[in-house]
């Protein structure tokens, strides 16, 4: 078969189109936050808790965020998550933005889109394990993928636990079920605040692998803040904050220069739906709205 001049030009330009396409699928900005910041004033004081501060992280990216008691990592997971709203700035969870949403929106997006695990592993003491990692989806109404389930199950190594209430489990299988929980809904991104801080060292970093796992094996992108530098080290990028400002950054994705900044000081990462549902569940926090 011979082609015509048009004809392999036209073939050129899909090849081409097709090249730009996978590059962009590469890149692609999972979870991207612009100039954040959130003050508490009274009458009295004002607190900056983050002051300017702009990241992004792509699709699959492994990232952590470090830095000393008060620094706003909370915080800035907090904001992440659409579990609180910034004094000004935005953020993007795959090209929506959660300043955009009312409440109720926002409260439907992040279940159906952000995953969470908290330090304490908020599983329902009641509920078996299998019970605890299907609840989100059963309360969203959603259909559970057994396969997927069967393959998040035998990846972190809860086989056998299935049927076992929380109570039975130690602190680092308990913490499995909660990750289990999370990935099942096949969130956009996976929000981790200090998930080894109730564990001993050696379970630790246990956690940490698996979630490392998780991100390279289901091309997960997850956000891990925590105090623990060896923690941190399993990431593919950190972050580091302090006084509510990123204040370093080492390895991997950097998009400082191409957006934001703060205030003039380094931002180090300056930035900067997939269908699914996320493993959030309540948590009592004044100011802050319900996970679920």
């Amino acid at each position: 078969c011979i082609l015509s001049a048009k004809q392999k030009r036209r073939i050129v330009r899909i090849r081409f189109c097709f090249l730009l396409s996978e590059q962009e699928a590469v890149t692609m900005e999972m979870v991207k936050a612009v100039n954040l910041k959130k003050y508490y004033i009274t009458d009295t004081y004002e607190v900056h808790a983050l002051d300017g501060v702009s990241l992004s992280a792509q699709d699959g990216e492994f990232l952590a965020i470090v830095g000393t008691s008060g620094s706003g990592k909370t915080t800035l997971l907090n904001l992440l998550g659409g579990l609180d709203v910034p004094t000004s700035g935005g953020v993007w969870i795959r090209g929506s933005s959660l300043k955009d949403m009312d409440k109720e929106e926002r409260t439907i997006f992040r279940r159906r889109n952000i995953g969470f695990v908290f330090q304490q592993y908020n599983l329902v003491p009641v509920l078996s394990v299998y019970e605890n990692i299907v609840l989100p989806l059963r309360l969203d109404g959603a259909e559970i993928d057994g396969e997927f389930l069967e393959e998040i199950v035998s990846l972190l190594g809860l086989d056998d636990k299935m049927e076992r209430l929380p109570e039975t489990l130690s602190g680092g299988q308990q913490q499995r079920a909660a990750i289990a929980r999370a990935l099942l809904v096949k969130p956009a991104i996976l929000l981790c605040d200090e998930p080894t801080g109730n564990l001993d060292s050696v379970t630790g970093m246990e956690v940490a692998g698996l979630l490392k796992s998780c991100a390279q094996r289901f091309h997960q992108t997850v956000l891990v803040v925590t105090h623990q530098e060896a923690v941190a080290q399993t990431a593919d990028r950190i972050i580091r904050l302090e006084d509510g400002r990123i204040c370093g950054h080492s390895g991997g994705y950097d998009s400082a220069h191409s957006d934001g900044h703060s205030d003039g000081h380094s931002a180090g990462h300056n930035g900067g739906d997939r269908d699914g549902h996320s493993g959030g569940h309540s948590m009592d926090m004044p100011g802050k709205e319900q996970v679920l």
